[in-house]
């Protein structure tokens, strides 16, 4: 059997040889030998993919993220599970576009709440009617942020969620101090008595 594969391997080099134009059964001369071939040496190639995330991705990145993966990876993960796509430059520009979008927004809701901490300024204390004794006294029930937000609808027709408003315990009459946290930078304190 090794014959066989010897055999088949000097045919197959005589062939070979023989479609160069050399002739296998006389003897070659050094001039003969000159045959050229030029082999290329290449390294492994590294096969990265530059992506996006569409989604958070873990140990991987968040959504959005720009990076490169291994080939095999974006094929036969992240493609198929639609969590991230190929960059192209059309989709640098979207990305750009919608970051700039969001920033504007940003500054938008910013620039209202400040508005909206400078109207409460103005406005000064809001007034909560309970049944009770005189200045000092314990009241009847407690007032809660529910309270706070009708007030401030009913005076100010501005409608305000009711968890951005901190209010201590109100148990007797007096003057306290509500917070109405109204961006994650902006916070106005208003008086409630």
């Amino acid at each position: 059997m090794a014959t066989s594969a010897a055999t088949t391997l000097s045919w197959s080099s005589s062939l070979f040889v023989q479609s160069l134009g050399a002739n296998v059964s006389e003897p070659s001369t050094v001039a003969d030998r000159r045959i050229g071939f030029s082999i290329l040496a290449q390294k492994k190639g590294q096969k990265l993919r530059k992506i996006i995330l569409k989604e958070d991705v873990t140990e991987l990145g968040k959504k959005g993220d720009l990076m490169d993966v291994k080939a095999g990876f974006y094929r036969n993960f992240l493609l198929p599970t639609g969590k991230a796509m190929i960059v192209t430059p059309t989709l640098i520009k979207e990305m750009k576009m919608e970051e700039e979008r969001i920033e504007a927004e940003k500054k938008r809701a910013k620039e209202e709440a400040q508005q909206l901490a400078k109207i409460f300024e103005t406005v000064g204390a809001f007034k909560v009617k309970r049944k009770g004794g005189g200045k000092g006294k314990l009241i009847f029930g407690t007032v809660t942020a529910q309270d706070l937000v009708d007030i401030i609808k009913a005076q100010i027709q501005r409608d305000i969620d009711k968890r951005i408003v901190t209010l201590p315990e109100i148990r007797e009459t007096g003057e306290y101090v509500a917070e109405l946290k109204l961006h994650p930078e902006v916070t106005a304190r208003d008086w409630t008595r």
